[in-house]
């Protein structure tokens, strides 16, 4: 008997940064993001000792223990390990774990927090345990956010668990995923018009959001009035996708990217900010980097007549290109005989 499972990545639109404490428990913040058909995998198969062995193809490390207790937070493969602190027992049947994702870490769609909805799915299901969405992404924030400590925001593991598009309230005491009944033709229009490009940076997320955090601790200017012009973009893009007045994307895209690079001086790049730029000097309306910045995806909102230029345009620049694929569903687990 195998155990799979798989969690989605996600596109954030707007409000990324008023997920990151301690702005939530401040003034509340708001995300709107969608999941898309690239996920992080995973396999559970049971074995008859207690050994357990984590495979990782996206790091390429093999590791194997003898019991739940000699797995140590060392650095090495940490996410499985945490995860497995948390959902197993000292006395547990062993098993090996095999685990990949479509996107690497530090690429911008969420894909290390999907990795740990992941895990916390196979374990849950090898455990037979009944949890709900909530407690799935509160969960996979408690592994990530507190067991290891690693500094981000809140919205990735709520984007995996759940699926689709949300638009997602971060509040001093509890998150609300409130699903959007986004109308078909508007879903194929976005998929359409939308593009993500690989820039061939990858970031690490944490030291960027720190000095975020640090601004807003100090309550730095720019970086209060940039996340509260977040959260109300993130209102007024649900309005405009909502409505179906997707010709207000692109620009609505392009504010939020400039109110975001006004956080920190981490967010963009010289580079990113070329690249921006032959995006835009090629018909792209908008576009922002899909996570913390630094590097990784680049969103961007092009008119139909000029996506095959933006694109070729990108490719020409040295980025990678990638159509999107908007996926409904959050989390799935299942078995194999």
């Amino acid at each position: 008997m195998l155990i799979r499972a798989k969690a989605p990545l996600r596109v954030s639109f707007a409000g990324g940064g008023t997920d990151v404490p301690p702005f939530p428990a401040m003034e509340g913040g708001a995300v709107l993001s969608t999941t898309i058909k690239s996920y992080a995998w995973g396999t559970l198969r049971p074995r008859p000792d207690r050994q357990i062995r984590i495979d990782s193809l996206d790091f390429g490390i093999s590791l194997e223990y003898s019991s739940h207790r000699d797995l140590v937070l060392d650095g090495q493969l940490d996410l499985a390990k945490a995860a497995i602190k948390q959902l197993i027992g000292p006395d547990s049947q062993g098993f090996d774990l095999f685990l990949h994702s479509d996107a690497p870490p530090g690429s911008g769609l969420g894909s290390s927090s999907a990795m740990i909805v992941t895990l916390v799915g196979l374990l849950q299901e090898f455990r037979r345990l009944s949890l709900t969405d909530y407690q799935i992404a509160e969960l996979a924030c408690t592994i990530e956010r507190v067991d290891l400590a690693i500094q981000g925001g809140l919205q990735d593991q709520y984007a995996a668990a759940f699926g689709g598009f949300n638009y997602i309230e971060f509040l001093a005491d509890r998150v609300i995923v409130n699903g959007l009944k986004v109308h078909p033709d508007t879903l194929n229009e976005l998929e359409y018009n939308l593009l993500l490009v690989h820039t061939g940076k990858l970031r690490l997320s944490s030291n960027i959001i720190a000095d975020q955090v640090a601004r807003y601790e100090r309550q730095d200017v720019d970086t209060m009035a940039a996340l509260r012009e977040l959260k109300h973009l993130a209102v007024e893009m649900k309005s405009a996708i909502l409505s179906g007045h997707l010709d207000e994307l692109g620009g609505l895209l392009h504010e939020e990217w400039q109110q975001k690079k006004r956080m920190s001086p981490k967010i963009s790049s010289t580079e990113l900010d070329d690249l921006y730029s032959i995006a835009r000097s090629h018909g792209a309306t908008g576009g922002k980097i899909t996570g913390a910045g630094g590097g990784g995806f680049m969103l961007l909102y092009c008119p139909f007549d000029r996506k095959h230029l933006i694109r070729e345009a990108m490719r020409t620049a040295g980025c990678e290109i990638h159509e999107i694929a908007l996926e409904p569903l959050g989390l799935q687990t299942w078995r194999v005989p």
